[in-house]
């Protein structure tokens, strides 16, 4: 009896010592796990800033692209339109073009005037091929340049300046014209003077109108620019 209350003793005294030392190995392998977490996380965010690090060199050893090459680089093509200087229809248009100035050179005697007024259109066509080129213009199939009008800032030469160049000299005639008339109003007879241009007088208003944009301005803040409502005729009803 007592050498089986001596082994029930020792029993529970091992079977503690065992789940003591399991609960400490437990422990440690819990404790070291956020270590190796951390250090994971670390190696991906060091990885990560490597990567923005070499992407920043690039970009800073990258060279710089001059202004002229920028005008002249390759637009974004829009639907069925291509870049002109790559377009083979636009090629094939100054060729024939070319071809057919050459065809009616070979008739002339090579220093005879029509001869070198040839030339000189031989170099204006393939001059102005190259401009077409060179401006960023886009063709179609046609081998023809098309006019981009959606806002674009890489077409903004193509229609909105020269467009507002022509409502500029549009307003400009309108508003020497108007001025004209409006003066011819105060003479004597005012008919001849419509008839007969006064042209001294006329230079003159056309030099002036020349800031049209201000004086128009001005006039309709002060109310002059137009008609009163008590001038206009209205048809009966």
């Amino acid at each position: 009896m007592a050498a089986i209350a001596s082994l029930n003793a020792v029993a529970p005294a091992k079977l503690s010592s065992k789940m003591s030392t399991g609960i400490k190995a437990q422990a440690k392998v819990a404790a070291k796990a956020p270590v190796a977490v951390v250090s994971c996380s670390a190696e991906k965010a060091a990885t990560k800033v490597a990567a923005i690090a070499a992407a920043a060199a690039i970009a800073v050893a990258a060279p710089m692209v001059a202004p002229e090459e920028a005008f002249a680089r390759d637009v974004q093509p829009y639907a069925g339109l291509t870049p002109c200087k790559k377009n083979k229809a636009f090629a094939k248009r100054e060729k024939q073009e070319i071809k057919a100035l050459e065809k009616r050179l070979k008739k002339y005697d090579p220093e005879s005037a029509p001869a070198l007024a040839l030339k000189a259109t031989m170099d204006k066509t393939s001059q102005r091929f190259k401009n077409y080129g060179e401006a960023g213009l886009l063709c179609g199939a046609d081998g023809l340049p098309h006019l981009i009008v959606d806002g674009n800032l890489e077409h903004l030469g193509e229609f909105a300046i020269p467009g507002l160049g022509f409502l500029y000299v549009a307003g400009w005639i309108g508003y020497a014209g108007r001025s004209y008339v409006m003066l011819n109003k105060e003479k004597a007879k005012p008919t001849e003077g419509e008839i007969i241009i006064d042209v001294p007088t006329a230079l003159g208003l056309m030099m002036a109108a020349g800031a049209w944009p201000v004086k128009a301005f001005f006039e309709l803040k002060n109310g002059t620019l137009t008609a009163p409502e008590s001038e206009i005729t209205v048809s009966p009803r």
